[in-house]
């Protein structure tokens, strides 16, 4: 996009100071996102460009984003650093509309740093500290937030798409994935079981982040301690066990999420050690004792969830995500099933680690 329009889109929000630059900032696999930098010593602005084909909805999602950080900013110390700060259009709106694109604004938050992976233990922990940190702050947040993405880490939404695959058979594949099919159908009934606790509220529903990735969170620059979740685009109510298999499947995985070789993939119980420790460092105050039971199985839930997707997209006909070559999300499922028995002949550990981290002294 060309800078006159960026700046002109620039022009409609709320900021303070002359605009010095806007350049691109990121790689932008969903939204694209900007710096708007300012002369002297004013604020600098992060601009985006929201993907309304991914978020179908953008102000009910920026009005989520809206409730959950003035929350957080009713907490904190820092109330420009621990969390987003939305900056408003010049009518007030949370959002400008520029040729049927949604752009939004919010405060660059300075002296801060992230990382793009977590490769270590003591990132592992720290990425716990984050997202417990987050939802945390949330826990007696009791407002309904809306729903932006259908059917999210729902396994019976899950489970409607997949008999729905199985019965079209679009790319004539089922015939060949007997065994595939058997390792999602083997498994229905503990999957059900465990989302009707959620469904009947003996898991509570919360406040969710839903992308619970080492990159969306920020550090502070001169300390390196935890500053805030961010990219808060996903932010919806679930069940807070969600934010937490999520991050067990990726950050302890050993291998690859489309490794060829298997034999590479496993769960790291010493980076499942470190997650946990760090995330109930902040969470395990607010935790119902249902959450605390359920917290080691919703990595197999979450692992599992993925492998029913990768694995019904290639029966669809890899309509969903992208491949780099024609089997490659029959790789992706050998890989996350891998990843999903190792976790399963871990699981009495799993507890273990959350028992003693859990426990009152």
């Amino acid at each position: 996009m060309n800078n006159e329009k960026l700046h002109y889109i620039a022009s409609l929000f709320a900021l303070e100071g002359e605009i010095e630059s806007i350049s691109k900032l990121g790689e932008g696999f969903i939204n694209d996102t900007y710096i708007i930098k300012t002369v002297g010593q004013a604020d600098d602005y992060i601009l985006q460009r929201k993907n309304h084909h991914v978020f179908t909805n953008v102000p009910a999602m920026m009005d989520n984003i809206a409730a959950v950080t003035a929350h957080i900013k009713s907490k904190v110390a820092d109330p420009l650093r621990e969390t987003l700060t939305i900056v408003p259009t010049l009518s007030g709106e949370l959002y400008a509309l520029v040729e049927g694109n949604f752009w939004t604004v919010c405060l660059y938050i300075t002296r801060s740093m992230s990382y793009q992976r977590a490769d270590s233990v003591a990132l592992a922990y720290q990425g716990g500290v984050g997202i417990g940190r987050f939802q945390a702050l949330l826990a007696d947040f009791d407002k309904p937030l809306n729903q932006t993405i259908k059917g999210f880490h729902n396994i019976l939404h899950r489970f409607n798409q997949w008999d729905e695959a199985i019965a079209k058979d679009a790319a004539g594949r089922v015939a060949q994935l007997k065994e595939e099919i058997g390792w999602i159908e083997s498994r229905r009934v503990p999957m059900l079981n465990f989302w009707s606790l959620v469904e009947d509220g003996t898991i509570p529903t919360r406040v969710t982040h839903n992308d619970t990735k080492i990159s969306n969170i920020l550090f502070d620059a001169d300390n390196g301690q935890v500053l805030c979740a961010i990219d808060l685009d996903t932010v919806m109510s679930s069940t807070s066990l969600n934010d937490f298999g999520d991050a067990i499947r990726s950050y302890t995985n050993t291998g690859a999420e489309d490794d060829k070789q298997i034999e590479n993939v496993s769960m790291s119980i010493d980076m499942f050690r470190a997650y946990t420790e760090g995330f109930l460092s902040e969470r395990k105050q607010s935790m119902t004792d249902s959450e605390v039971e359920w917290l080691a199985f919703s990595g197999i839930y979450i692992t599992y969830e993925q492998v029913l997707r990768f694995l019904m997209d290639y029966i669809d006909g890899d309509k969903y995500y992208k491949i780099a070559y024609p089997d490659h999300n029959l790789v992706r499922t050998h890989a996350q099933y891998a990843l999903l028995q190792s976790m399963e002949k871990q699981l009495d550990e799993m507890k273990k680690i959350v028992a003693k981290y859990t426990e009152k002294h």
